[in-house]
C-alpha cells in the first residue's frame, strides 16, 4: 500500500512539471507569444494553488477515495485536451485544469498518514514523500526525453493515460475512508484561517518549507540555463541526464522520517537548512575548470534536493500530529504556503540570471535557507 501511495504521488505531481522544458514548441504550436509563453506553467502552479485551498480541505469532509478519483478524471481529461489543441486559450484553460486536479497528490499524503499506526507514522508519510519528490524531479528529463523521441504531444498523452489508469487502480486498491465531520463546506474555508492563527507550529512549518522550496525552485529553473551555456555545452539530453542525478536526494526522505518518529525533529530541521547553504555556499567559494564545476554542481543538486525532501518530511510528521480531524486542511495550507515560496524562488531565480548572472543566482538561492535559519533559531528561544 505504501508503494502504491508513493508511486500515485508521484505520478499525479509530475504531471505540474511536464510543460516547463517545453514552453517554447508548446508556446509555437499554439500561437501564444514569448511574453505570454511564462503563463504555460504560471497557470498550472496557480490552478495546483487554487486547488490547495478549495479541494484539499474537502479531505476532512468527503470520503477520501472518491475524492482522490474524481479529481484524477478530471486531471487526465484535462491532460488530453492540451495533447489534442492547438489553441492557446483552451491550451491554457487546460493547463489550470491540471493543476486543480493534480492536488490530488495531497490527499493521498494524509490518506497515507491516516492508515499508518502513530510509531510509524513518520516512516510513511517520508516514503510517500520521497515518491512524490521523485515525481518532481524526473518530470521535466522525461518530458524532455518523450520530446526529444517523438513529439511535446506524447507526453501529455501518456500522462492522460498513465492518470486515468491510476484512477481505476485506486478506486479497486484503497480502503474506503469517511471523515466524521457535519460541517458544510462554507464553513470548512472559513475556518482555514481560523487554523493558520491558532496553530503556531503549521505556520513555523510552512514557513521554513517556503524558503526550502524557494531555494529548490530557484536552482531548478536557472541550472538548466546554466548548463547550455557555451561553458558546460550540455545537450538537452545531458541537462536531463543532470537533472536525474538530484533524483538521489529523494533517499532522505524515509530517513528524516525515521528521526521525526524518535523525536528527533528538531535537529533535523536543522540538518536540512544546513544543506541547502552548503549546496549554495559551496559553489560560490570553489571553483576549478569544467569538469570540477560541472562535478560540483551535481553534489550541490543532490545535497539540495536531500534538504527540501528532509524538511518537507519533518514539517508533515509535525502537522499531521494534531489532528486527524483537520489533517486535510493543515496540509493544504502547508503545501499552498510553501508552493508560494517555491513561485517567488522561480521567478526570482529568472530575474536574478537575467540580470546578475549565475553569481546572483547563488547568492539569492543562499538568502532563502538563512532567512528560515533564522526562523529556527527562534525555537531555542522557547518550546513550539
Amino acid at each position: 500500500m505504501v508503494l502504491l501511495l508513493a508511486t500515485a504521488t508521484g505520478l499525479i505531481v509530475a504531471n505540474l512539471y511536464y510543460a516547463q522544458p517545453l514552453v517554447g514548441p508548446i508556446s509555437r504550436a499554439t500561437g501564444l507569444s514569448a511574453g505570454a509563453a511564462g503563463l504555460i506553467v504560471t497557470l498550472t502552479q496557480i490552478g495546483y494553488c487554487l486547488g490547495m485551498v478549495f479541494i484539499v480541505p474537502l479531505g476532512d469532509l468527503m470520503e477520501n477515495r472518491r475524492l482522490i478519483v474524481t479529481c484524477l478524471g478530471a486531471t487526465s481529461a484535462a491532460l488530453m485536451v492540451a495533447a489534442s489543441t492547438s489553441n492557446a486559450g483552451l491550451f491554457l484553460a487546460a493547463a489550470l485544469c491540471i493543476g486543480l486536479g493534480s492536488v490530488a497528490a495531497q490527499v493521498v499524503v494524509p490518506f497515507a498518514s491516516h492508515l499508518a499506526p502513530p510509531h510509524t507514522r513518520g516512516q510513511t508519510v517520508g516514503k510517500v514523500v520521497s515518491g512524490l519528490l521523485m515525481g518532481i524531479m524526473l518530470a521535466r528529463p522525461v518530458s524532455s526525453l518523450v520530446t526529444d523521441a517523438l513529439n511535446w504531444h506524447a507526453i501529455f498523452v501518456l500522462s492522460s493515460i498513465g492518470t486515468a489508469l491510476l484512477a481505476v487502480l485506486l478506486h479497486y486498491k484503497l480502503p474506503k475512508r469517511q471523515p466524521v465531520s457535519a460541517m458544510r463546506y462554507g464553513a470548512l474555508l472559513a475556518s482555514l484561517w481560523k487554523l493558520l492563527k491558532a496553530t503556531p507550529i503549521l505556520r513555523r512549518r510552512a514557513a521554513y518549507q517556503a524558503c526550502m522550496f524557494g531555494a529548490f525552485s530557484l536552482f531548478w529553473t536557472t541550472v538548466p540555463l546554466v548548463l547550455s551555456t557555451p561553458y558546460f555545452n550540455l545537450s538537452q539530453t545531458g541537462i536531463a541526464i543532470f537533472a536525474l542525478a538530484g533524483v538521489a536526494g529523494a533517499i532522505a526522505s524515509p530517513y528524516a522520517g525515521r528521526r521525526a518518529d524518535h523525536g528527533k525533529s528538531r535537529s533535523t530541521t536543522g540538518m536540512a537548512l544546513a544543506a541547502a547553504v552548503i549546496a549554495f555556499g559551496t559553489p560560490l567559494l570553489l571553483h576549478g575548470g569544467r569538469v570540477f564545476d560541472l562535478a560540483l554542481l551535481v553534489a550541490a543538486s543532490i545535497v539540495l534536493d536531500a534538504g527540501v525532501s528532509a524538511s518537507l518530511v519533518t514539517g508533515q510528521r509535525a502537522i499531521f500530529a494534531l489532528g486527524e480531524e483537520v489533517r486535510s486542511r493543515l496540509n493544504g495550507l502547508y503545501m499552498a504556503i510553501f508552493f508560494c515560496g517555491g513561485a517567488i524562488g522561480s521567478s526570482l531565480g529568472a530575474w536574478m540570471y537575467a540580470h546578475h548572472g549565475w553569481h546572483g543566482v547563488l547568492l539569492t538561492g543562499l538568502a532563502f535557507p538563512l532567512i528560515a535559519s533564522l526562523v529556527y533559531a527562534t525555537e531555542f528561544i522557547g518550546k513550539e
